[in-house]
């Protein structure tokens, strides 16, 4: 069982994965800190100093505290919004990576034959 446990966390795909937790976890701070330092803060000047974080109202003896909800909603959104941002561009990177190695490596041997076969045949109807 330990030597299955050894194999199943040495493998890539588990590292990789536990290297993005922690990347996204360091990430998720930088982004609150975005929405509650410098996002909300403008919010609540141009709201006439409204402070989303303090919003509340009490219903019987509980405190509901939807100010932290709509901060909390606004979190999401920076937050998908910029890992939708950052996929895009490792997107095209990779694409243009991509298009480079096929640059590199030359025309592809069966797309030539394609071409080849093609031209064949378009020689055999002209010539009917």
């Amino acid at each position: 069982m330990w030597k299955d446990f050894k194999s199943f966390a040495i493998q890539g795909n588990v590292i990789d994965l536990a290297i993005g937790v922690i990347i996204g976890g360091a990430f998720g701070k930088i982004v609150t800190s975005l929405v509650n330092d410098i996002i909300l803060p403008l919010f609540g000047l141009v709201l006439g100093g409204l402070d989303f974080s303090a919003l509340s109202f009490t219903f019987g003896d509980a405190q509901i505290k939807y100010g932290m909800f709509i901060q909390t909603i606004v979190n999401f959104f920076i937050i998908s919004f910029s890992i939708f941002i950052f996929v895009r561009y490792l997107s095209k990177l990779k694409k243009k990576k991509e298009l480079q190695e096929e640059k590199e490596a030359g025309p592809d041997p069966q797309e030539e034959l394609l071409k080849e076969i093609r031209d064949l045949l378009k020689k055999r109807v002209n010539h009917s």
